[in-house]
């Protein structure tokens, strides 16, 4: 088994965390119960528990000089899971927080990236690096 992440977090309700999860980012589900449920997040495990989700969105991140959610969580994609995802997105009508654009353009570390809010408000962002071998590159 490769190193995968996990990363528990607070939403809503179930239905409407289904809904973005399986529905639109097509995740697979896990065990689950009344309270949580585990999702198969692009080969890593996302657990939603049930509870009070902060509503208030600090942008004091700042990056090639867009506003960024700070904290917020996500996936780097192929450039084909990039423009997918993006497509399922604006098909289903979900807010961007940021739309999919072009950041470090002609720089080392260039990347598409989009930022959204599940139904609970949790910023994600997705990227595709032009150039894997740059994800940790200075």
């Amino acid at each position: 088994m490769s190193n995968i992440f996990h990363y528990a977090f607070k939403v809503k309700d179930l239905a409407s965390t289904r809904a973005f999860y399986i529905d639109i980012l097509g995740c697979i589900e896990g065990r689950s119960t009344e309270h949580w449920v585990d999702f198969d997040f692009y080969g890593n495990q996302l657990s939603a528990h049930v509870g009070v989700v902060e509503s208030a969105l600090d942008y004091c991140g700042q990056v090639d000089g867009v506003a960024v959610p700070i904290p917020h969580f996500g996936c780097l994609l192929t450039a084909e899971q990039f423009t997918s995802l993006a497509q399922k997105l604006e098909q289903a009508k979900v807010t961007f927080i940021v739309k999919p654009q072009l950041r470090y353009t002609g720089k080392s570390g260039q990347q598409h990236t989009m930022f959204v809010l599940d139904f609970s408000g949790n910023p994600l962002e997705f990227k595709s690096f032009s150039d894997e071998t740059e994800v940790f590159k200075a």
